[in-house]
């Protein structure tokens, strides 16, 4: 027999802090060569979030983020501001299922 879930018990609840999720963020503006990625690498550090941080070819910055469902929207709140040095104009998120990342990383 299969194992069944119940959308209606608490203990199979998707809501739970503990919940792993992932979102790619899309950073817009002046947020290359202003110290961003190494920022948000610090901070992804401080909110115990794992994943990567990139430069991308159209001047904006791409966070991967993943971990605990309030770390990582702690995280994407970070980046709508990013660092002193930043001029943020905007930001896309989407929703990605969890790899498994285990740190935060620069790639590129």
């Amino acid at each position: 027999m299969g194992r069944h879930t119940d959308p209606s018990d608490p203990a199979s609840s998707a809501g739970s802090a503990d919940d792993v999720v992932r979102r790619i963020v899309r950073v817009r503006g002046q947020v290359q060569g202003v110290g961003f990625r190494m920022s948000a690498a610090s901070q992804a550090r401080h909110l115990g979030v794992s994943g990567t941080v990139r430069n991308l070819w159209d001047a904006s910055v791409e966070a991967d983020v993943e971990g605990p469902a309030e770390a990582v929207e702690q995280m994407i709140s970070w980046l709508r501001e990013g660092p002193p040095s930043a001029q943020v104009s905007g930001i896309d998120v989407r929703t990605e299922s969890p790899r498994g990342a285990e740190a935060f990383r620069i790639t590129g």
